[in-house]
């Protein structure tokens, strides 16, 4: 797990930004004294205009008064209207990692309802470490488990391409633990998602475009409309709609079919996604309003699994005879709805109380499928039935949240002292559920009968279920809820002019596990107004997400040798983990610590640095395989795994449980230049991650299982390299007239994996994407943007052909497990924006 090519990697990117840091006072000296030009809000998308500064504030990461991004005690990423119009991703998850290196958005494919909904997570931590706000509300969580070999195996994090990114103002992120400030999940940071209000004008954009390899064929349209209501209030509206094409970068099947075919989807699934929000406030009286906001998503997927060849024991050759390839069909339907009531009290405070429901569906449907045991399950009267349906309902996952707030906010004297004072309370309740498929899509022949024999075309014992997405069934199913409450405090005073100190506490009880508290001390002094420094110490945690409580499945996936077994994933308290002696599951908990520095030595140039570290015990993740031991087994006592397995009838079982203490570190340099001309502007900035994630530890609770059975080497890659351990954002915009220019490199270090490969580590070299855009304003309110995301067509390394077959013989090209950057290579589109 050495990086062998770290140094010159790191070298490189250091003279490169010390270059960038070297000439930019230089530059500086060069222009006038005025501050940067502010950043864009979104209200105009055909010549976004300056805010009067509003974009550069953020509220993120303190309860007190807004302040710049610069002037936090914490460091907060900002991104405006503009960075999103000219970065290229029509996708939440993509344009978020195109612009934020801290963020990850891993290309999955092949992984059933993770083909739809992937893994967004921040500073190389899991997805349900990372909390999401909306307008600063909580946003709810998906309903999917990530249960597949890829990265945020075992959590059920945020679907962040559930929001449309039409309705979007800005982007803040904190990146640092705040779960004595938000709650549980919020261990590596927070993104608060900011929505349109503006009612000045109704906004058009369309959008096409693809890729220049074949396939992925895009297809845009969007209205957002605001109204002006009373004195300051508003309605605004947002209708999106995308066609997405898939793409197929498999290679030539040379092991399974002769002569050689593809006979893999490898690619971005084909998806067609529908939404519609809005958001609004109300004036009541002079000093109170009713806001509302919230919206609704619909997006269908389109995907496959494993191929089955002719011979495959898994298919009926009477049906088909080249042998087929599942199609996993998968719907999402995303719901949210926030109400609230604010308003001014005297001497300065502020009251808020609100309701925010959310609910996420993830339907599965499968079709060019069978049940194989369907079809050759003997007729009591002799022969076969030889009757299969070919499609069918496997079932659905729900998961839906509602939390209640109350929060008072405002300025105490102490002792003739104005210090800012924050308390709150918040109830929510959270619930899972699964529903059962059709009983084909489960069963082991129509009656369900293991005492029934039924032989494949080989001679095997016929599998149960459809192929591809066995359905769940009525033992997996389940209906269940849990509810928690939590009361907090923060204050915040300025000792000094120059020194603000910052604490906050939060306690909560979960109605399943128990009780936790959390603290956090934060620090700003700044000197001058050319040098700043900042620091946080927090404690943190994260409850066990109902998903991972109640979430239970049988699935096909690879075993060891490569070959496609049933396995079960078994629940908290169930047969399975009682037999292995796996306890329930109980809370992670953190520690963070970051400090930093801001340096402004001109008014349009400012660079900050900021150490960080963040180290988890009792981390809850997805257990290895556990397949039963090979060999002889003279007594069960010789072979314990095999004798819990065998009566279930599967090949290898997965449970959730807290099994590993990790360690994070890492180092966060932002620069930004701005250079002014008469008519022009030119903005350069780098943006470097360097992160480095260790399990410091594996353990165990049972007699049957080791740490290490618990959660191998392959899986301990996957959270240790699977995500870059350099993730740097380097960008040139300029604007010029009615002419604006951006190009962006995106620089991703190195992953590796070895969860399909074991004992061979695949590495997946170091690679830069460049993105080039460029927008022309026929007028103020009509404008058309051009671009292409990773210009020079690159692509991830390819599999080692030997040390990973039979991958590559298969027709796996490039990577799987884990692909930062995705394998469509290059992509072009055009945007036409007009405002009404």
């Amino acid at each position: 797990m050495t990086q062998h090519r770290a140094v010159p990697v790191f070298t490189r990117t250091l003279l490169a930004s010390s270059l960038f840091l070297a000439f930019a006072p230089a530059w500086s000296q060069e222009t006038p004294a005025d501050p940067p030009a502010a950043a864009q809000t979104a209200t105009a998308p055909a010549q976004p205009a300056a805010d009067s500064g509003m974009a550069s504030v953020v509220v993120l990461g303190s309860r007190s008064t807004a302040r710049t991004a610069l002037d936090s005690a914490a460091p907060v990423g900002l991104i405006s209207g503009k960075d999103m119009a000219m970065a290229g991703p029509v996708e939440l998850g993509k344009l978020l990692q195109t612009l934020d290196p801290s963020f990850n958005f891993s290309t999955t494919f092949i992984s059933d309802g993770t083909d739809i909904i992937r893994p967004a997570t921040l500073r190389s931590l899991g997805p349900d470490q990372l909390l999401v706000l909306v307008n600063g509300k909580r946003r709810h969580q998906q309903a999917l488990v990530n249960v597949q070999q890829t990265i945020g195996r075992g959590s059920a994090g945020t679907d962040i391409n559930a929001i449309p990114m039409s309705a979007i103002q800005r982007i803040e992120v904190l990146r640092d633990g705040a779960a004595a400030q938000y709650g549980s999940d919020a261990i590596a940071g927070v993104i608060n998602i900011v929505l349109k209000n503006q009612t000045n004008e109704t906004q058009l954009s369309g959008t096409v475009g693809g890729t220049t390899e074949g396939g992925g064929e895009l297809r845009q349209g969007s209205v957002n409309k605001g109204w002006t209501i009373g004195d300051g209030g508003y309605v605004n509206l947002t209708a999106e709609a995308r066609y997405r094409g898939e793409t197929n970068r498999a290679g030539v099947d040379t092991l399974r079919v002769n002569p050689p075919r593809v006979t893999q989807r490898i690619g971005d699934s084909l998806a067609k996604d529908q939404y519609f929000w809005w958001n609004s406030a109300i004036p009541v009286a002079s000093d109170g309003e009713v806001y509302v906001f919230g919206g609704v998503s619909h997006r269908t997927g389109d995907s496959s699994g494993f191929y089955r060849s002719a011979g495959d024991g898994r298919n009926v050759p009477a049906v088909y005879p080249n042998g087929f390839l599942p199609n996993i069909r998968t719907t999402v339907k995303d719901a949210s709805l926030a109400v609230g009531y604010r308003r001014d009290l005297a001497n300065d405070w502020k009251v808020d109380f609100s309701v925010n429901h959310g609910r996420s569906e993830l339907d599965f449907h499968e079709k060019q499928t069978i049940n194989v045991s369907y079809w050759y399950e003997p007729k009591p009267g002799g022969g076969i039935y030889a009757e299969s349906p070919l499609e069918a309902d496997t079932g659905k996952l729900k998961f839906k949240q509602t939390t209640f707030n109350a929060d008072l906010r405002g300025p105490l004297d102490v002792f003739g002292r104005n210090v800012n004072f924050a308390t709150g309370f918040e109830w929510r309740r959270d619930g899972y559920a699964i529903d059962a498929g059709d009983p084909v899509s489960y069963q082991y022949g129509r009656t369900n009968n293991p005492a029934i024999v039924i032989k494949d075309q080989t001679g095997g014992a016929a599998a149960s279920g459809t192929q591809g997405f066995p359905g769940y069934t009525p033992g997996t199913a389940v209906d269940d809820a849990r509810h928690n409450i939590a009361l907090y405090a923060d204050v915040e005073h300025n000792i000094t002019p120059q020194l603000l100190i910052g604490a906050a506490a939060r306690w909560e009880r979960y109605s399943d596990f128990g009780s936790t508290t959390t603290g956090k001390l934060s620090l700003r002094y700044d000197p001058s107004r050319q040098v700043g420094f900042r620091g946080t110490l927090s404690t943190g945690f994260r409850a066990p997400s109902v998903q991972q409580k109640f979430y239970s499945s049988v699935s096909t996936n690879l075993n060891a040798a490569g070959v496609l077994t049933e396995t079960l994933t078994a629940r908290e308290g169930s047969a399975v983990t009682k037999a292995f002696g796996i306890p329930n599951l109980k809370e992670e908990t953190s520690k963070n610590g970051s400090v930093g520095i801001v340096l402004r030595p001109v008014s349009n140039f400012s660079v900050t640095a900021d150490l960080w570290r963040i180290d988890i015990d009792n981390r809850i993740v997805f257990s290895s395989n556990i397949a039963p031991e090979s060999g002889p087994c003279p007594t069960a006592a010789a072979c314990p795994i095999k004798a819990i397995l065998d009566p279930l009838k599967v090949g290898q079982a997965q449970f959730f449980t807290n099994a590993i203490d990790t360690e994070t570190k890492g180092l966060d340099i932002v620069a930004e230049h701005t250079t002014r001309w008469p008519g022009s502007t030119l903005v350069l900035s780098a943006q470097l991650d360097f992160n480095r994630t260790s399990v410091t530890g594996r353990h165990s609770d049972s007699p049957v299982l080791t740490g290490t059975q618990l959660f191998d080497d392959s899986q301990v890659t996957l959270i240790e390299r699977g995500q870059p351990r350099q993730h740097h954002v380097v960008a040139a915009d300029l604007t010029h007239g009615q002419w604006n220019g951006n190009v962006r490199a995106n620089y991703y270090g190195e992953v590796q994996g070895q969860g399909f490969t074991a004992p061979f580590v695949q590495t997946w070299d170091a690679k830069w994407i460049v993105d080039a855009t460029v927008r022309y304003s026929f007028s103020k309110s009509t404008s058309l943007t051009v671009g292409s995301n990773n210009i020079f067509n690159t692509f991830p390394t390819k599999w080692d052909p030997v040390k990973a077959a039979p991958f590559p013989q298969l027709g796996f090209t490039y990577c799987w497990e884990t692909c930062p950057f995705g394998i469509n290579g290059r992509s072009w589109s055009a945007r036409l924006d007009v405002a009404l």
